[in-house]
């Protein structure tokens, strides 16, 4: 079952530049961080009440993250949303014919994360993620 929005991501040209305003302007908390390799990006997740902003920052220009800041300048990257059972979510979005982009979970910020296509969801880029402490 989907439990709530975990977080909205947001591509940003900079972590630092951006802590300007989601840390210091908004008294946002820091949580994690992290370069995730595999996905091109440097990633923080700033804390709110109930929920997280992930922000994202490209390694390169030529992958997915980088292409989007070049072509959007940043912003509105995914809305994700927290499930206890990733492999049930996957399962039934494949069952719904849902077109995916990820066939089965993977590690990211998060914890165990899956993304659906946008074509599946009004335009709108979905990240399923399981939190792993």
């Amino acid at each position: 079952m989907l439990s709530r929005i975990h977080h909205v991501g947001i591509v940003v040209p900079s972590l630092e530049q951006a802590y300007r305003f989601w840390r210091d302007a908004l008294g946002l908390k820091l949580g994690k961080t992290a370069t995730i390799e595999d996905q091109g990006v440097k990633a923080a997740l700033l804390h709110t009440a109930n929920s997280e902003i992930e922000l994202l920052e490209p390694l390169s220009a030529d992958n997915s993250i980088g292409r989007f800041l070049s072509r959007r300048g940043g912003g509105l990257h995914h809305l994700c949303f927290e499930t206890d059972d990733l492999a049930r979510e996957l399962d039934a979005a494949r069952r719904l014919g849902l077109p995916l982009i990820d066939q089965s979970p993977r590690r990211g910020l998060a914890g165990a994360i899956c993304f659906l296509h946008p074509k599946a969801c009004c335009g709108v880029l979905v990240e399923y993620a399981q939190v792993i402490e």
